[in-house]
């Protein structure tokens, strides 16, 4: 009887090769995540370059062919989205902030610094709200985004150096960064309150029309430059995450190290503020780190499966802020939380302690 042999199934199987076999299952579906979210990925990226390149000779044939695909795509589906370029740039945004944004944030999450993420967006805010001051005052006519991310780099490095040189409690340099910089920012619109027609409300809360070209190109140079640098210091960074001191033994350059984190998370905020806005743009640092720990048995596994949550949640968003004519950056929000809450029914327990290895 089947009772009397509890390592075998019905057919006389061992009980390890189930295992292993399932571990196997699982590991190809991660990995076929993966690539799939890669592809998609760089089909964004490919129709960024294109519309900036479309003027080119064969750049042009091959952007009047990616059209034709979207108006194919909304004669399929019913709709009135694809055939429009500025809402394939914003879903490119979308796209590449669904596969930067839980990157970056596996490491905030398991070093407990969740709240930089929303630090650095209020000081991005700052930044739009001083590109808008010298917009409005001198006639500039560059992009608010480059100036919010300058803004937030510097944002980020005088959290890590308040961090190094104050005796507060880790959080309290943070916490003053967050709101000093957010009054700074509310002081400056409202000092310049009727001298330009940028929508702030857009950038508050996400918005798919604040999305520029210029903006969009920046998101995609951006997310190469992080992936590129999470891909290179991937074992430093793990190695300072979970246990910083023996790190520091080591003679890593753990200060350095810690500055690239905080500049890479701010760079990938700035980006993310255009379609999440500057008051749930932490979220997508978090939420689908969360829901991948509940079900993750590694790091790297909880790495490939935030990934996979983080566009699973910015394409359903999409679709419900387009499908109902909702902000796009609750939209992915909500979206997130849903899977959230679907990884803890799931998994049927509560987050368990991750492992540094696989």
């Amino acid at each position: 009887m089947s009772g009397d042999t509890p390592t075998d199934d019905d057919r006389g199987r061992p009980r390890s090769d189930r295992v292993g076999r399932g571990r196997g299952l699982r590991r190809t579906a991660e990995l076929a995540g993966i690539g799939l979210t890669g592809v998609v990925a760089a089909v964004m990226l490919s129709f960024l370059l294109l519309y900036w390149a479309q003027d080119l000779p064969v750049a042009s044939e091959l952007y009047a062919a990616f059209r034709s695909v979207g108006r194919a795509m909304d004669a399929a589906f019913g709709t009135n989205v694809f055939r429009h370029p500025i809402m394939w740039q914003s879903m490119a945004v979308g796209v590449l902030v669904g596969v930067v944004a839980p990157l970056v944030g596996s490491f905030l999450v398991h070093r407990e610094m969740a709240l930089i993420g929303e630090t650095l967006a209020h000081t991005a805010f700052a930044g739009v709200a001083v590109g808008i001051l010298v917009t409005s005052s001198t006639g500039w006519n560059g992009s608010l985004l480059l100036v919010a991310l300058a803004v937030g780099i510097l944002g980020a490095l005088g959290v890590q150096w308040l961090t190094e040189r104050t005796d507060a409690y880790g959080d309290v340099p943070i916490a003053i960064m967050l709101s000093g910089s957010f009054a700074v920012g509310t002081l400056i619109i409202s000092y310049g309150d009727g001298l330009t027609g940028v929508n702030i409300q857009g950038y508050l809360f996400g918005n798919l029309a604040v999305v520029t070209p210029d903006g969009a190109r920046l998101m995609g140079a951006l997310s190469i430059v992080v992936v590129a640098a999470v891909a290179l210091t991937y074992k430093q960074l793990l190695f300072i995450t979970f246990d910083e001191q023996a790190a520091r033994v080591a003679q890593l350059n753990v200060t350095g190290y810690n500055t690239l984190l905080v500049v890479l998370t701010a760079v990938v905020v700035v980006g993310a503020m255009q379609v999440l806005g500057v008051i749930l743009v932490a979220a997508m640092l978090v939420v689908p780190v969360a829901a991948a720990s509940q079900v993750a048995r590694s790091f790297r596994e909880t790495m490939y499966l935030a990934v996979i949550f983080g566009q699973l949640s910015v394409i359903g968003g999409f679709a419900v802020s387009i499908g109902l004519g909702l902000p796009s950056g609750g939209s992915i929000v909500v979206t997130a939380i849903a899977v959230y809450l679907a990884t803890i029914v799931g998994s049927g327990s509560s987050i368990k302690a991750i492992s540094a290895h696989g």
